[in-house]
């Protein structure tokens, strides 16, 4: 299995923490997950009565499964982390423009995680200085190349 990234994430946001999450999923999501038919694009996770939950996380109805055992693409689904992790990120999110966002979904011995990150959003000019210095390191790693 190849693991999902959204990689918007790392461009709309800095990230400050991130944590490894277990998933509550169905049969026909796992399955489908391993297919590589999923799409972290616009997800987002919410902590709500002290459980944590990702939003927008799709995954496509997997075709070899029966109408009555597929599911619901966008349904909520909750993540599986420790109660003091829970008590740690309803602190921080609470903080000024923090939020949580999902990084990537892997396997890891046979079960789905999901990586989601304690961040920030980023300003126009944060993206801007970011391109720029990533433009500057390129130029210098082509500099080292040319001179070997």
């Amino acid at each position: 299995m190849k693991s999902i990234v959204n990689r918007k994430a790392r461009h709309d946001y800095e990230i400050i923490e991130a944590y490894e999450a277990g998933i509550e999923l169905k049969g026909s999501e796992v399955k489908s997950i391993r297919n590589g038919s999923a799409n972290l694009k616009d997800s987002f996770a919410e902590i709500d009565h002290g459980e944590v939950y990702v939003n927008n996380f799709h995954i496509s109805p997997y075709k070899f499964a029966s109408t009555f055992a597929n599911h619901d693409p966008y349904r909520k689904k909750k993540l599986l982390l420790h109660k003091s992790q829970i008590r740690k990120l309803i602190g921080k999110t609470q903080e000024k423009g923090l939020t949580l966002i999902p990084l990537k979904v892997y396997s890891k011995n046979g079960r789905i995680k999901m990586e989601i990150a304690l961040a920030k959003g980023k300003k126009l000019y944060d993206k801007r200085r970011d391109i720029k210095k990533r433009d500057l390191q390129r130029e210098q790693e082509r500099a080292l190349n040319e001179f070997k």
